[in-house]
C-alpha cells in the first residue's frame, strides 16, 4: 500500500468504527419515540369507542409491544380495547392485562351532576357573549364527548388529554414521557418532558380538558 493510501485506509477504519457504535444509540433512540408516539395513539384511538365507557384504560409500550392493564365494564369492551391497540402501525403485538370490573357506583351519578354543571355553564354563556367567545374551545370539546356514547368520566379523560398530546408530538412535546393517572377527576401528571414550555404546555392542555376539576403537576424537565 503506497503512503497516500494507508492514511485515508485508516481514516475509513476509524468512521467505521465511530459509527458501530454509534448506531445502537440511534436505533435506540429512534424506538424510544416511536414507543412513546404509540402511547398517545392508541389513547387517542379509544376516546371515542362507546364499548369502552366505564374504562380505565393505562397504555404501555416497549419495542413496539403494546399492553393493556387497568379495568373494562364488559368482556366486548375488553375485546374492543385489543382490537383498538391492534390495528395501529408500529405494533407488533398486544398483551392483555385487563380485568373485567364495573363501574363504580358513584359513576353515574357524578356524571349527571357534571351533566348539569356543563347544561348550566352553557346557559351562562349564551346571556353572556364575551365569556361565551373565551370559552369556544372548551364548548368544542363538551360538545365532541356528548356526541359519542363514551361518558365523560376518568377514563375518558385520561385518553382524551393523551389524544391531545398526540397533536403536540413532533414540536412541544416531542420526546415527551408522559404518564396520566385520573381519579375523581383530579388529573396528576407524572413523567419527564424536554422543556419547561413543554411542561407549561402538558399542563395546560389538561387543564382544559372538559371534566378536568383540578391538576396536579408533578412533571420533571429533562432536556434531550
Amino acid at each position: 500500500m503506497s503512503r497516500t493510501g494507508r492514511p485515508i485506509a485508516i481514516l475509513a477504519l476509524l468512521v467505521l468504527v465511530a459509527l458501530s457504535a454509534v448506531r445502537p444509540a440511534l436505533a435506540s433512540q429512534a424506538r424510544a419515540v416511536k414507543d412513546g408516539w404509540l402511547v398517545l395513539k392508541v389513547h387517542s384511538e379509544m376516546v371515542d369507542e362507546d364499548l369502552l365507557s366505564g374504562s380505565d384504560i393505562d397504555v404501555d409500550v416497549k419495542d413496539g409491544v403494546v399492553t393493556l392493564r387497568g379495568t373494562v365494564p364488559t368482556e366486548a369492551g375488553r375485546a374492543r380495547a385489543l382490537e383498538v391497540a391492534r390495528k395501529n402501525d408500529g405494533v407488533k403485538s398486544v398483551v392483555d392485562r385487563l380485568t373485567i370490573a364495573a363501574p363504580r357506583a358513584g359513576d353515574a351519578g357524578d356524571r349527571a351532576g357534571r351533566a348539569a354543571d356543563r347544561a348550566e355553564r352553557s346557559g351562562e354563556r349564551a346571556a353572556d357573549k364575551a365569556e361565551r367567545t373565551g370559552e369556544r374551545a372548551a364548548d368544542k370539546s363538551a360538545s365532541a364527548a356528548r356526541k359519542t356514547g363514551r361518558a365523560v368520566d376518568d377514563g375518558w379523560i385520561k385518553s382524551k388529554i393523551y389524544a391531545q398530546y398526540l397533536a403536540d408530538w413532533g414540536t412541544i412535546l416531542d420526546d415527551s414521557d408522559i404518564d396520566i393517572d385520573v381519579v375523581n377527576n383530579v388529573v396528576t401528571l407524572s413523567g419527564t418532558v424536554k422543556s419547561a414550555e413543554a411542561k407549561t404546555r402538558a399542563v395546560a392542555t389538561a387543564k382544559a380538558t372538559d371534566g378536568v376539576k383540578s391538576v396536579r403537576d408533578s412533571l420533571k424537565v429533562v432536556p434531550r
